[in-house]
């Protein structure tokens, strides 16, 4: 009889509008239905929680994530908007200058300025997923013994993991040497609080809870086994691999390479052959995606408020192609690739060549150059170093279908966190090597490493990060974690292809580098008042930080 009141109640749940892909609340409204008797419903019935956790994923990756559908922003995307604007942020990606960029705030750095959309969706569509695993955890018991139910944990608190660490580096300055500052509040399952009050934690207390919410992951996901149509769902391997990301952040070298290893295990670096091409759009046909947003045709309909739109240079109805609003490397970049690198051919040269290319068309203009074809309102001219490493739906260069999966973990980051890693926990040899394997056997067979300290070898992995991870939404945290200057001009010799309005530097310590608070936050939280916020620097403009170095570009 007693699974017979679950049913009971599962229904009552169904007659308030708590269907299969929504979240399971965590103060009910009277006395209906108990938190208790939600633990006891998720015990008999998971898959009402499995429907939870899919729309946890999904969440956010989907159009309109924050503002929703019904007057759609073109930029309101989810996740890949975030990576766009903090490569965009970066030295490394380059966009024009003109009305038809939604991301130029990134570029020229006006998202700094706390009552714009761009910074506002960068922080709510984290704290929606922060809600949605909270609301899961809290209807779980925690000492369930039910093994899909143990895994539905790991999957929440990896999840929540996740978000957090991509507020703080945001937020905050890196880990090491900060970890008194305040960072961003903290919503748990446990800890109900006072949404209303609720002030900035430590950094310390962010990454406490981070790497508390990762270690039960890797426990709970133990014989988890992920199906193959499915690198939405998280297992094990992408919770080590989260874990060796906030490991490197607080320079735990040896955990960091220990828990990338772990990561890899299973997966392999992708093939020269596989990214001669335009690719990054397919998590099924990618053997090295570990963990991905799957969208397609029938959860991403809209051609614009899509990551296709922005990125891809092969659409027929996008910002990109459309008006020329394509995504490029910076030429000071480009410089450092080795001629025989694979990677190349990512992007055009000068002279709009790419050997990736070679013997593709766009759909019915077969034959003609797609660097130099114009179709006037669908295909502008490429300008020099535009990126092709971004393809399209099915492989369909010219398709007006705007859909494709988001890659937010792949085999190669895990062996560069392992070469960083290693070099940087006393053995730089060690380090070179595993760098100097993985960019021979899979990029550049001319390649050489000629670092020999830590500091050198990890100067060198992360050249290598900023080839192999453009345009994915790593190049701003790098740059915060390794305390490095942004570099958009110098004297090296290389002319710097950025707009003019985009062509400054930035010192690492600036205090204009930090997200603020947005508005709406202030206003709603008492506990953050508008002294609280992020408030040091100035926005740049032209010419600022001339003389400022990287190291590695210059």
């Amino acid at each position: 009889m007693k699974l017979e009141k679950y049913n009971i109640l599962a229904i009552g749940l169904v007659s308030l509008g708590i269907g299969a892909c929504t979240d399971l609340d965590t103060k009910p409204e009277g006395d209906i239905i108990t938190s208790e008797q939600k633990e006891e419903i998720a015990e008999a019935l998971p898959s009402r929680v499995a429907s939870d956790v899919l729309g946890m994923f999904a969440s956010i990756g989907k159009q309109g994530c924050v503002y929703g559908m019904t007057d759609p922003r073109d930029d309101d995307f989810g996740y890949p908007m975030a990576a766009l604007c903090q490569d965009l942020n970066s030295a490394d990606m380059v966009a024009p200058n003109n009305d038809f960029n939604w991301f130029s705030v990134a570029s020229e750095y006006s998202d700094r300025t706390y009552n714009y959309a761009n910074p506002y969706m960068r922080w709510s569509m984290f704290y929606t997923q922060i809600k949605q695993a909270n609301d899961i955890l809290s209807s779980i018991p925690e000492d369930t013994e039910l093994a899909e139910l143990k895994y539905y944990r790991g999957m929440a608190l990896a999840t929540r993991a996740f978000d957090y660490f991509s507020l703080v580096q945001n937020y905050q300055f890196t880990y090491v040497g900060n970890e008194d500052k305040p960072a961003v509040p903290i919503v748990t399952d446990k800890e109900a609080g006072n949404p209303s009050n609720n002030p900035r934690a430590t950094v310390r207390a962010v990454y406490e809870l981070i790497m508390s919410d990762l270690n039960q992951a890797v426990t709970l996901l133990e014989g988890y086994n992920r199906p193959a149509a499915s690198k939405n769902f998280i297992n094990q391997n992408v919770a080590y691999g989260l874990r060796a990301r906030v490991n490197l952040v607080m320079q735990n070298w040896a955990a960091a390479a220990d828990d990338a290893t772990k990561a890899l295990s299973g997966y392999s670096p992708a093939s020269k052959g596989e990214i001669s091409k335009p690719a990054f759009v397919d998590a099924q046909a990618s053997a090295n995606w570990m963990w991905a947003i799957l969208l397609n045709p029938s959860n991403m309909p809209a051609a614009y408020p899509s990551w296709i739109s922005t990125i891809s240079s092969f659409s027929g109805d996008a910002y990109t192609a459309g008006v020329g609003c394509y995504k490029m490397i910076s030429s000071m970049l480009y410089a450092k690739i080795g001629d025989k690198d694979v990677r190349k051919g990512w992007w055009v040269d000068e002279n709009l060549k790419s050997k990736n290319l070679d013997g593709l068309s766009w759909a019915g203009y077969d034959g003609q150059s797609i660097p130099e074809l114009e179709i006037p309102d669908v295909k502008q001219k490429f300008t020099p170093y535009t990126n092709v490493k971004f393809g399209v739906y099915q492989g369909n260069i010219g398709t007006t279908i705007n859909s494709g999966d988001w890659c937010l973990m792949r085999a190669e980051e895990m062996i560069l966190i392992q070469a960083e890693a290693t070099a940087m926990a006393g053995n730089p040899g060690g380090g070179k090597k595993i760098l100097e394997d993985f960019i021979k056997a899979y990029r550049d067979e001319e390649y050489t490493c000629s670092a020999s300290s830590k500091e050198e070898v990890q100067d060198a992995v992360w050249l290598q990060r900023r080839i192999e991870l453009w345009g994915e939404g790593f190049a701003f945290p790098d740059v915060m974690r390794l305390k490095k200057n942004i570099v958009r001009f110098n004297n090296s010799g290389v002319e710097s292809n950025f707009p003019d309005a985009f062509k400054f530097n930035l010192k690492a310590d600036d205090g204009w580098l930090l997200l603020r608070i947005p508005q709406k936050e202030i206003n709603s939280n008492n506990g953050i008042s508008e002294s609280d916020n992020n408030k040091d620097g100035k926005m740049p403009v032209q010419g600022d930080g001339a003389g400022l170095t990287d190291g590695v570009t210059d």
